[in-house]
């Protein structure tokens, strides 16, 4: 038996007791007639005393021991005389009687503490050393809880937990997929599943009615804090239901997750729609945790400043700064910043309001009556400082959304522990892109018009098409994008017109889709569903902005395994039983 308890397990009742524990060596004090270890293990830590007047060849041999030792310990739990407060374990130690080595390590690479002196990329090379420490367990810990929660919750729900293939067939929509050669179908390749998507779907036409999956998905797209190459899905879907029904029963599973997991009420989930979330906050993921929406400053044209004059838009955010923050230096500082590529603005214009007037970098242009006339239009006050940008209507939202979350992390108006909730709804059905000259669709071909919009669908005008709404939804929460999903297409007709203005040709679709509009001919019932961000859920839960270390096993920002140093080039044996060869030139 290589323990008896655990590292984190033992209490004042367990003195007296004869107990046997295994673990990892945290640290090694030595200090003259007494050693002593800290011994850990995914529970927590016991300290280990040595005496070297009672036991002396066990204290050397405990002080022989290095970090990361493997120990095993046998010894009588009593009381501490020095007590750890800061310590489940505290209160009590292990007096050794026996000690064994059951297994040496070299001197880690960085520190096994909370606070690691390892970059980014170091431990993620050594992961396994990295998930020793607390902060990586206990995310990993937390990821399992919430995973069995949902489970839980959805089975309560008369949800299926139903697997799907993840060797499938390549589709031209959405972000890039990972392909994988067959080597008994010669020229031929699955892909790995960016969603279960038309697998689910199928589900609703078998009659499953309620299905869900904890399902793994790729997509071979850049990577950013809350992307990688692999990412886990909650993935459901649910027969005769509209947009309410499917709405109000994840409400449900978020709340519970919140409660059961955090001790957190989630408060009401408002409904913003898609234009409204645009025009007041510059993203369609907005975070309400803080104010600084975005105000229409188009009384501002007429002054004879071209670049204001000559804008389709105009908009600016207003932000109180009693503290005087933005002093001069950090003004400027604050314009190089939306100057960057990532941003794209050429400059920031402000007016800072105070009892004294208003210094603005546009002073030349306006009067003190047309600058006070805008402070008072927008009801600034002494301290508040006016943030303007001015171009097409597109970047400029963007740009402000972006502004609008820097201005909110300058200024620390952020608040941990807070979580504010919302759907945004009502998003376009389609997106015109200029480049290529065609439709796309903004979340995926299956998504089906609003109520009462369907009929649009078929005009051949392209305003009609530009202004059909979707029946797609998506739960956002403090900024980012938690879950998404829509009420789908069931009717083959409706189907394959949407193919259709999406630029497949009839050959295509039925090639590529020709599986699920078949089915829509066998009696498909309404359906809708959501897929939500299991690694981006836990990151949120947990107040960080990076869903790495929720994941046991990340790609760094090129998308490799650094541990396994992967991907990696495949034995020319193998390429040529998959039929494929690599040209040595490129």
């Amino acid at each position: 038996m290589y323990r008896s308890h655990t590292c984190g397990e033992l209490r004042m009742e367990h003195c007296g007791t004869q107990v046997t524990l295994s673990g990892w060596v945290q640290i090694v004090r030595n200090l003259g007639g007494m050693t002593f270890i800290d011994l850990r293990d995914r529970y927590g830590i016991t300290q280990l005393a040595f005496n070297m007047e009672s036991k002396p060849e066990l204290c050397e041999m405990a002080r022989k021991c290095g970090r990361e030792f493997v120990i095993q310990a046998t010894g009588a739990v009593r009381e501490r005389s020095s007590k750890n407060p800061n310590r489940p374990t505290g209160d009590v130690e292990i007096e050794v009687e026996e000690l064994n080595v059951l297994n040496q390590s070299a001197v880690p690479p960085f520190t096994i503490e909370d606070e690691s002196d390892g970059g980014d990329e170091l431990r993620m090379r050594y992961r396994y050393l990295d998930i020793r420490r607390n902060p990586v367990r206990q995310k990993i810990e937390f990821r399992h809880r919430l995973a069995l929660e949902v489970r839980n919750f959805l089975s309560g729900l008369h949800f299926l937990e139903i697997e799907t293939p993840y060797l499938i067939k390549s589709t031209p929509e959405g972000a890039r997929d990972f392909i994988v050669p067959s080597r008994m179908n010669p020229g031929q390749f699955y892909a790995l599943p960016q969603s279960p998507q038309t697998f689910k779907q199928i589900l609703m036409v078998a009659g499953m009615d309620k299905y869900f999956q904890i399902v793994r998905c790729f997509r071979d797209e850049d990577l950013r804090a809350d992307r990688q190459p692999e990412f886990t899905q909650i993935d459901c879907e649910m027969a005769f239901v509209d947009q309410d029904d499917v709405l109000e029963t994840f409400e449900q599973l978020a709340r519970h997750l919140f409660k059961t997991l955090l001790g957190h009420e989630l408060g009401t989930f408002p409904r913003m729609k898609y234009e409204e979330a645009m025009d007041r906050y510059g993203s369609d993921k907005p975070d309400l945790r803080f104010g600084f929406d975005l105000r229409d400053l188009s009384a501002m044209k007429g002054a004879g400043f071209s670049l204001i004059d000559d804008s389709p838009c105009v908009k600016g955010i207003l932000v109180d700064d009693p503290g005087q923050f933005f002093t001069n230096k950090e003004l400027g500082l604050l314009t190089d910043w939306v100057r960057r590529p990532q941003i794209g603005a050429s400059g920031l214009i402000y007016l800072r309001f105070s009892n004294d007037g208003i210094k603005a970098t546009v002073g030349k242009y306006y009067t003190a009556e047309q600058l006070e006339a805008i402070g008072k239009a927008l009801g600034a006050k002494a301290g508040d400082v006016l943030f303007v940008l001015a171009g097409e209507r597109h970047q400029v939202l963007r740009q402000l959304g972006e502004l609008r979350l820097e201005l909110a992390r300058r200024l620390n108006r952020i608040t941990p522990g807070v979580f504010t909730p919302l759907w945004i709804v009502d998003f376009p059905l389609l997106e015109w892109d200029e480049e290529e000259n065609r439709f796309f669709a903004m979340h995926h071909p299956f998504t089906s018009p609003l109520p009462g919009e369907a009929e649009k669908i078929y005009s051949s005008d392209r305003a009609v098409l530009a202004s059909i709404h979707a029946a797609a939804y998506d739960m956002v929460i403090n900024g980012v994008e938690i879950g998404g999903g829509s009420i789908r297409i069931h009717d083959r007709t409706l189907q394959s017109r949407n193919f259709e203005i999406l630029g497949f040709e009839k050959d295509e679709a039925e090639r590529q889709f020709g599986f699920l509009l078949g089915a829509f001919e066998y009696g498909a019932p309404p359906h809708g569903g959501i897929a939500f961000g299991l690694d981006r859920l836990c990151s949120v839960m947990g107040g960080q902005t990076s869903i790495r270390d929720y994941i046991p096993f990340p790609k760094n920002n090129m998308g490799r395994d650094v541990m396994i140093d992967a991907p990696a080039a495949i034995d020319p044996r193998q390429l040529g039983e998959l039929h494929l060869r690599i040209d040595p030139k490129n």
